[in-house]
């Protein structure tokens, strides 16, 4: 069984940061991918950023620039940083792991950016 928990969510005001974390547990080995999705009410569910095995990244047109994905091993978490947050990136965000052919989800933790 896998599990993924994110923590780090909370209120900030626009211009600051915040950095999330996503812990993993259970049978990872072999993992693909690994991604943080966001959601805000009444909004499609959209991929934020996206780390491979291979430790490649994308990352969405709206936060590129802002956000840096990353993934610690040794730990087994994932972070996102992000940095210059804007109102628009109010969301529950939420960690996403791929281990084809099945997929995880965690719980999501809520960010919210102030004007």
């Amino acid at each position: 069984q896998v599990q993924l928990v994110e923590s780090g969510g909370g209120s900030v005001e626009a211009g600051g940061s915040l950095r999330l974390s996503c812990a993993t547990s259970g049978n990872i080995v072999g993992w693909d991918a690994m991604a943080w999705f966001r959601q805000a009410p009444g909004k499609q569910r959209e991929l934020v950023a996206r780390i491979s095995s291979g430790y490649y990244t994308f990352y969405a047109d709206s936060v590129k620039g802002r956000f840096t994905i990353s993934r610690d091993n040794a730990k087994n978490t994932m972070y996102l940083q992000m940095n210059s947050l804007k109102p628009e990136d109010t969301a529950v965000y939420t960690c996403h792991m791929q281990i084809r052919p099945e997929d995880f989800w965690g719980q999501g933790t809520q960010v919210t950016v102030s004007s």
